[in-house]
């Protein structure tokens, strides 16, 4: 009787717990959906087994009843594991809409439960004004101001180092070379001129060398062994009536002629071994040094805020005529480069001034996009101040608004010249500025700037 009560009882314990899981697989497609309802379905059978074994008394007799016994809670765990997880959802309390699908609206006269929040509406996106498109004028104005003005400060403190250099290698000329007649060294260059310093990292440093007009002539460009309009030479003249000794250049002669090679040699070796550097770039809170293995004579100065280059240029002036001791490189020696610099900034400058034009732009950006190209950078400098000059003589209109325009037309002319391999200096018809151009160069200058023509914002992208 005791044990048929027990089953009894446990029958209806089962019954009541088989009641409760059945109401609840019932309604649990309604909540959780199909997937949901096989998930709970499963883990709900597994559970129960657990609770069967849980409440069955197991058999001591068998031993094999323990290892049966693991082995289907392990397979039941499997089973749990194994199931297909339902795609995520919110909780129910984080959603604010109805329970309803907004497909099926409910239904009219029906009332809405007010426990339920209907959703906001959507905040409308607001979709980016797409960039607005520069024109040509604009991103020449901006490529100008962003990188061609040097920084007042770092500008200020070049010139300022490279003057106080400029006189302590006065005072070191004169004491070193007191029989040399040299004039007075003075700053040149685009940081000074304005016509296309990017940083104010160079300058030049013109040493006169000043010559006795009775005692020395001019050879013309073309009577040189060159036949070179742009390289001159200088001849001593009447060494019967006035012998070698006579005029304190003589010692640099070759040839009867003043031989710049010479000159630029003898001035290397006194800034190597003769100036105490150490001495004045203490002075100047630098570090200076020339630079030995140069056929320039070049010195660098490193400073806490700038890094700074000076080129000394041995220069003589006679009959209007500003020759620089640069002499081709090659076997040659002696020859003298004629400079139009001083020539190019003063007309640049007085055609700016009769018509407020915007030459001076023009040329700082054309220069800062050619020094910046590795392909372009020989036409920096001269070639582009003359061909502006060229344009100048055709193109009246040179005020800032026109500036995209002649932009455009100074490639043009560039690649008309680059074609015919010729341009000619504005000051001298004879000179070919592209002389010393190779022939691989000028087809690569050319092919850049008839792309250019087309699209001259290749020539303005960031380097």
């Amino acid at each position: 009787f005791l044990r048929a009560t027990m089953e009894r009882g446990k029958r209806q314990e089962d019954g009541g717990l088989g009641s409760v899981l059945d109401l609840l697989l019932a309604n649990a497609r309604l909540v959780l959906g199909v997937s949901g309802a096989a998930v709970l379905a499963i883990a709900t059978l597994a559970v129960k087994r657990l609770i069967d074994r849980a409440t069955t008394p197991r058999d001591e007799s068998d031993p094999k009843a323990e290892q049966k016994t693991l082995e289907e809670s392990w397979q039941d765990l499997a089973l749990i594991k194994a199931t297909p997880k339902p795609p995520k959802k919110q909780r129910r309390e984080d959603l604010s809409e109805p329970l309803l699908s907004p497909a099926q609206p409910p239904a009219p006269g029906e009332a809405q439960d007010p426990s339920v929040c209907s959703a906001p509406p959507e905040t409308p996106q607001v979709e980016p004004s797409p960039p607005r498109c520069l024109t040509l004028q604009e991103k020449l104005l901006s490529h100008y101001s962003s990188r061609l003005v040097v920084p007042e400060a770092q500008a200020s403190l070049a010139l300022q180092l490279a003057r106080t250099i400029c006189t302590q290698l006065q005072n070191s000329l004169r004491s070193k070379c007191p029989e040399l007649p040299f004039g007075s060294l003075f700053l040149s260059g685009p940081l000074l001129d304005g016509l296309g310093a990017l940083k104010a990292d160079h300058l030049h440093l013109m040493l006169p060398v000043v010559l006795d007009t009775t005692l020395w002539s001019l050879i013309p460009g073309e009577d040189t062994v060159v036949r070179n309009p742009r390289y001159w030479m200088i001849k001593r003249t009447d060494l019967e009536y006035f012998p070698r000794g006579c005029s304190p250049w003589d010692r640099f002669i070759v040839s009867r002629y003043l031989s710049s090679n010479v000159l630029n040699e003898t001035l290397h070796k006194m800034l190597v071994a003769s100036v105490n550097w150490p001495a004045i770039g203490s002075l100047l809170g630098s570090v200076i040094y020339p630079v030995v293995a140069s056929t320039e004579l070049k010195l660098e100065v490193k400073h806490h805020q700038l890094e700074l280059n000076i080129t000394l240029f041995p220069v003589v002036e006679m009959k209007d005529k500003v020759l620089l001791a640069a002499p081709l490189e090659g076997l040659v020696e002696n020859l003298w480069l004629e400079s139009f610099y001083r020539a190019e900034v003063s007309k640049v400058k007085e055609l700016d001034g009769g018509d407020a034009g915007a030459r001076l732009h023009c040329l700082r950006i054309l220069n800062g996009v050619c020094k910046s190209h590795p392909t372009l950078r020989k036409l920096s400098g001269s070639p582009l101040t003359h061909v502006v000059l060229h344009l100048s003589a055709t193109s009246l209109d040179w005020a800032e608004e026109s500036l995209a325009d002649r932009f455009q037309q100074v490639l043009e002319e560039l690649v008309g010249h680059l074609e015919m391999g010729v341009l000619p200096s504005y000051f001298n018809h004879k000179i070919n500025l592209f002389s010393e151009l190779l022939e691989e160069e000028i087809d690569e200058m050319g092919f850049m700037l008839y792309r250019a023509i087309t699209e001259p914002e290749l020539l303005l992208k960031e380097e």
